[in-house]
């Protein structure tokens, strides 16, 4: 196996990366796509969609990067797209089992969408109120397992 990257993807979010980038990034490119496609693709996840708080962004990421490497393209194939619906239910049932939920705002222990769309300020105060790091290492735990 490569060598591990969760230590990366926990370092793209402390450096500023959303949850989705920070997860995305660190693998994107094991699977053909470059860092700035996958930063750009990914940035828009972030916030649980758009800072909605919906679905984690490291969730969207782990279903992101098993679409990238056993995505499906025809639209007739009807067992390729069972089979990647079943490895994105396979890796999300892990993700909830070990984090008790799929949905950011659930996650966090906040109310619905957020009022803003603007993120919040990066601090060290903001990175140890969170949850996020733990999320991202986990996603990337079983992107190692399920994916590589």
């Amino acid at each position: 196996m490569e060598e591990s990257r969760v230590q990366t993807a926990v370092s793209l979010f402390k450096s500023g990366y959303n949850c989705a980038q920070s997860v995305f990034a660190a693998y994107a490119e094991l699977f053909g796509m470059d860092l700035q496609t996958a930063l750009k693709m990914s940035s828009a996840m972030g916030g649980g969609v758009g800072r909605m708080r919906e679905v984690c962004g490291a969730v969207s990421a782990m279903a992101m990067l098993a679409g990238l490497k056993e995505g499906n393209t025809d639209p007739e194939d009807e067992e390729a797209k069972e089979h990647i619906y079943a490895l994105v239910r396979q890796m999300s049932g892990q993700f909830q089992k070990k984090q008790g939920s799929l949905i950011c705002r659930e996650l966090l222990g906040i109310e619905g969408m957020e009022e803003s769309a603007k993120p919040s300020h990066r601090d060290e105060a903001y990175y140890q109120s969170r949850p996020c790091a733990g999320l991202i290492a986990c996603a990337a735990g079983i992107i190692e397992t399920v994916l590589i």
